[in-house]
């Protein structure tokens, strides 16, 4: 056979450029991976911690009861302790737990959005209720404002890894509090189509937001058929008690069949014990005290089971969102839900740092990769968060996308099989040109196998040098850059924009 000419092969070598530039036609990392690889705690540690927090809903109960929620519990088979303490008989939690949602979607308003939550299926969004943003242009920190909102949402909108959107920042400059939630729910809904959260201040609040819910779907009763957000809600407050305020928009919620995530959110040495075990055991009692809540009041309703274990630093008293307790924390709530059948959520990649700094990326990757492995279903605060949730930063939403596009090829894992191991294929490379560059067996697996960092260099020391010396920090801000100036998504017709409008105080 005729060698090659020179025309030939770069004829060939320009097919495959060319191939390579277009878009890949399997993504090597998408997000639904599975995890659950990671197990910081042994069965018998399960059941330990779980039997505690049986009794501890049994014996101690929970206190500060609103008196709805009380005659519903009672009549569910809960049992006065007194004291205004409610008990849960082992019973009650169990059936409670069977009866539960073990996955559902969350909707997008664009259905090629929708992710379904449960098993061990892994998808990295946001949270977080940052009052301060890392200013883009400044680099320093200022309150966060109504135009940032608006801004995070249209930026998060382009990131293909952060599979949905809850508001990461607190508008300051809203101070009405009803406002507020019109407004937040407002930039939901005008920048984004991918399933989004929000919270309500008060259940008042939930009826008039739905109703611009409708008038975004088209029409009354539109938003319950496929509800694209669901509520972030905190009923139970550490140690051990419900809060009114939240218990009355739970039953809101169900009403109008908002998805909920339930938030335990309790802290280690103050609002719950600084042992690691103790800690697992209250914060696992408080999440089901809201699982039976839910189930007792609409059985099988859609809820995340958000058990969230948070730290602080015991020398001051201050939160800590990176660390190693952290990770083993949150890694063993994730377990600790699918051990027990529930669509889980954890918060991770909280970092203390204030910069774009090495102490970001150690403990944002250390947290959000174990959350992941161990299988967390929604992994909370993963994007845009610094300062232990204080701040949130254009750039590293951008950094964050990156690295959950890394961890997620992680999860996926090695497929091990004949095609894979390619007897052939080396038997060929070694009897022929002695090496694999440029074979089709290596082509394929270059665009099925590998993801290739967007951001990230991996360039030569001079090449980086002789093209500015950017590190990531500088990368990311000139992309969050672009995003801004050229990504002005309006997802609302002209139509129902104008009626949201004409029936609220929108102030952008």
């Amino acid at each position: 056979m005729p060698r090659d000419t020179k025309a030939q092969r770069r004829s060939g070598r320009q097919a495959r450029l060319k191939a390579r530039a277009a878009p890949l036609p399997v993504n090597p990392a998408p997000s639904g991976q599975r995890g659950g690889m990671y197990r910081p705690l042994a069965d018998s540690e399960l059941q330990a911690i779980y039997d505690t927090a049986l009794r501890l809903l049994a014996d101690l109960g929970m206190g500060e009861v609103p008196d709805r929620l009380r005659h519903d519990l009672i009549a569910a088979g809960a049992r006065d302790l007194g004291g205004g303490r409610i008990g849960f008989p082992n019973a009650l939690v169990q059936r409670s737990i069977e009866s539960a949602a073990k996955s559902f979607t969350l909707y997008g308003r664009d259905t090629a959005r929708d992710i379904t939550v449960g098993d061990d299926r892994v998808y990295f969004g946001t949270g977080g209720a940052a009052v301060n943003t890392l200013d883009l242009e400044t680099g320093g920190y200022r309150p966060s404002t109504l135009e940032d909102l608006h801004n995070f949402t249209r930026l998060q909108d382009t990131l293909d890894n952060v599979a949905w959107f809850t508001r990461c920042c607190i508008a300051t400059d809203v101070p009405d509090m009803f406002d507020l939630d019109v407004n937040t729910a407002y930039a939901l809904l005008r920048n984004t189509e991918k399933p989004v959260a929000t919270a309500f201040t008060v259940a008042a609040h939930v009826d008039p937001i739905v109703r611009m819910f409708d008038i975004a779907a088209g029409g009354t009763g539109e938003f319950a058929k496929r509800p694209f957000a669901k509520a972030h809600i905190s009923p139970v407050i550490s140690p051990m008690r419900y809060g009114e305020d939240a218990v009355d928009v739970v039953y809101k919620c169900i009403e109008h069949n908002i998805p909920m995530s339930c938030i335990t959110a309790a802290q280690a040495g103050a609002t719950a014990p600084a042992t690691l075990a103790g800690f697992l055991a209250q914060s696992l009692a408080e999440t089901l005290a809201s699982l039976v809540m839910v189930n007792v009041i609409s059985p099988g309703f859609p809820m995340v089971f958000s058990n969230w274990p948070l730290v602080v630093d015991l020398r001051t008293g201050a939160f800590a969102g990176g660390g190693g307790e952290t990770t083993v924390l949150n890694a063993a709530s994730a377990q600790l839900s699918n051990w027990l059948g529930l669509p889980s959520g954890v918060a991770c990649s909280m970092t203390d740092s204030k910069a774009i700094d090495a102490q970001y990326g150690v403990e944002k990757g250390m947290t959000s990769l174990a959350a992941a492995l161990a299988g967390g279903n929604l992994i909370y605060e993963s994007s845009g968060m610094t300062a232990a949730l204080l701040g949130a930063s254009f750039e590293a939403f951008i950094l964050d996308d990156e690295m959950h596009a890394m961890t997620y090829r992680a999860l996926r894992g090695i497929e091990v099989s004949r095609e894979n191991l390619g007897f052939d294929n080396m038997c060929d490379a070694i009897l022929g040109d002695g090496h694999f560059l440029g074979a089709d067996f290596t082509y394929q697996a270059m665009e099925r196998d590998y993801y290739y960092p967007k951001l990230a260099d991996r360039s030569q020391p001079r090449a980086w040098e002789d093209a500015g010396g950017l590190d990531a920090w500088a990368r990311a801000k000139a992309k969050a850059r672009n995003v801004l100036e050229t990504h002005h998504p309006n997802y609302l017709s002209a139509e129902a924009d104008a009626a949201i409008r004409a029936e609220f105080n929108i102030l952008t």
